[in-house]
C-alpha cells in the first residue's frame, strides 16, 4: 500500500469537472494572461480573507516582495523574521538591501516568538546607525502566529507589519484572519499549499487602497495610466488565468477541506499523544489550516525508516534553518541566539496530511508510528 503525503488527485477528482470546464473555458477564450478569472479570484479571495484589496500574482514570494517594494524600503534598514521557515522570508528582505534580524521562536507553536521580537527591536533601537522598518511573521505549518501580541510591539515602533500566510492562509486567530492586524498578508498557490494551483501562483492582500494600487502597478513592470509610461520599477509578476481557473473551485471547497483537515490532526493528536515527544500545540482561539502536521520523535531518521518501510512518506520542515544557510550566515540574530529554533531541528517530522486521508489510512498512520517510537 502506498500513501501520499499530500493527496492531490484525490482532491481533482472531487471537483474535475469543474477545473476541466474552467479551463476550456480559458482557452477558448484566449485570454491566458490576467483574464476575467483572475478578477473573480482576487474577489472571491477578498470575500473569504476578509480583505478590500486582493491582487494575484506569480508567486508567493513575489507577494512578499510586492509591498515591499511599493513601500520602497530604505537600504540596510532592519526587518525582523523567524529563521525557522523557508528562506523566502529572509530572501525577499535581503533581495531589497535590507537587513533580516533573525529572531527566535514560540517553542510549542514553531511562529515567531513576540519576547524574542521585543529584545531584538530592543538591540537594533540602541544601535544608532540601523533604521527600523518591518516585521515579517510566519503562520507556520497553516497555524497563525500570535497577532494579539505581535502587532502592538510593531505598532509601538512603527513597524510595517506582515502575515508571510504562504502555508496559513485560511487561518484565523479569535475569528479574525491575519490581515486584521496586519498592513499586509500574502500567502502561495505552489500545489503542495492547503490552497494551491497546478503551477506556481500567489496572491497579497491589504486594506490599504494606496498601497494595493502600488502594487498593482508593481507587479506590471511599474505601469502607470499610460501603457508605455511606467512610473516606477516593477516585475513581470501576473497570475495565468488558467491558474486563477483551476483555484476558483479550490476555493469553494476550501472551507470544508480545512474542517476535514482539523478532523485528521485532532485524530494523530489523540493517537500519538503519548507517544511523541511532541505533538503540535494550536494557540488557544486558532483554527489552523494544517499545511503540514509536524510532531517531535528522538530519532528522526530511524523513525522515517520504519514508516517508509510501510509505504508512508514523512518530510522536514526545516532541518536547517535559515540563519545558518550559507548565503545568510552573515546576517544578525538576536543576542543570545536561537534557542528554541536550535532545539528542535533535530526532532522534527512531518506525517502525512490531507483532506482526504480516510479513516483506515490515519489509523494505519499512527499505529505504524506507535511501534516506530517503541
Amino acid at each position: 500500500m502506498s500513501i501520499e503525503f499530500i493527496d492531490l488527485k484525490a482532491q481533482q477528482k472531487r471537483i474535475k469537472p469543474e477545473i476541466d470546464a474552467g479551463i476550456a473555458k480559458v482557452l477558448s477564450e484566449g485570454r491566458y494572461i490576467m483574464g476575467p478569472e483572475v478578477k473573480e479570484l482576487e474577489h472571491e479571495l477578498s470575500v473569504f480573507g476578509k480583505a478590500a484589496h486582493v491582487l494575484g500574482c506569480a508567486n508567493g514570494t513575489d507577494a512578499l516582495l510586492l509591498p515591499m517594494i511599493a513601500w520602497n524600503i530604505p537600504r540596510g534598514a532592519a526587518v525582523f523574521c523567524p529563521s525557522f521557515t523557508y528562506c523566502a522570508t529572509a530572501e525577499i528582505i535581503a533581495i531589497m538591501g535590507a537587513v533580516p534580524i533573525f529572531v527566535d521562536i514560540d517553542r510549542n507553536t514553531y511562529n515567531m516568538c513576540p519576547q524574542s521580537l521585543k529584545s531584538a527591536i530592543e538591540e537594533v533601537k540602541a544601535d544608532k546607525d540601523m533604521e527600523m522598518f518591518g516585521v515579517i511573521a510566519v503562520d507556520l505549518f497553516g497555524q497563525s502566529a500570535n497577532y494579539e501580541a505581535i502587532a502592538p510591539i510593531a505598532k509601538e515602533h512603527n513597524l510595517k507589519l506582515i502575515s508571510d500566510s504562504a502555508q496559513g492562509f485560511g487561518t484565523t486567530l479569535n475569528g479574525k484572519h491575519p490581515l486584521a492586524w496586519c498592513d499586509v498578508s500574502t500567502t502561495s498557490f505552489f500545489p503542495a499549499k492547503p490552497l494551491g494551483c497546478y503551477g506556481d501562483g500567489g496572491a497579497v492582500l491589504t486594506n490599504n487602497s494606496k498601497l494595493s494600487s502600488d502594487m498593482d502597478s508593481v507587479r506590471i513592470h511599474g505601469k502607470g495610466i499610460d501603457k508605455y509610461d511606467n512610473v516606477r520599477v516593477g516585475l513581470n509578476s501576473r497570475l495565468d488565468t488558467i491558474q486563477a481557473a483551476i483555484l476558483l473551485p479550490k476555493l469553494r471547497i476550501f472551507s470544508d477541506e480545512i474542517r476535514k483537515r482539523n478532523e485528521v490532526a485532532m485524530r494523530y493528536n489523540e493517537g500519538l499523544r503519548m507517544y511523541a515527544l511532541r505533538i503540535p500545540k494550536v494557540l488557544d482561539g486558532v483554527l489552523s489550516t494544517w499545511a503540514q502536521y509536524t510532531i517531535e520523535v528522538p530519532n528522526h531518521m530511524e523513525f522515517a525508516a520504519k514508516l517508509k518501510d510501510k509505504g508512508i512518506p514523512t518530510a522536514r520542515y526545516y532541518p536547517k534553518p535559515v540563519h545558518i544557510q550559507t548565503a545568510y550566515k552573515k546576517f544578525p540574530i538576536v543576542h543570545g541566539g536561537l534557542p528554541n529554533t536550535m532545539d528542535c531541528i533535530n526532532n522534527i517530522i512531518s506525517l502525512p496530511m490531507h483532506p482526504y486521508l480516510d479513516e483506515t489510512t490515519q489509523d494505519l498512520i499512527i499505529e505504524t508510528a506507535k511501534k516506530a517510537l517503541n
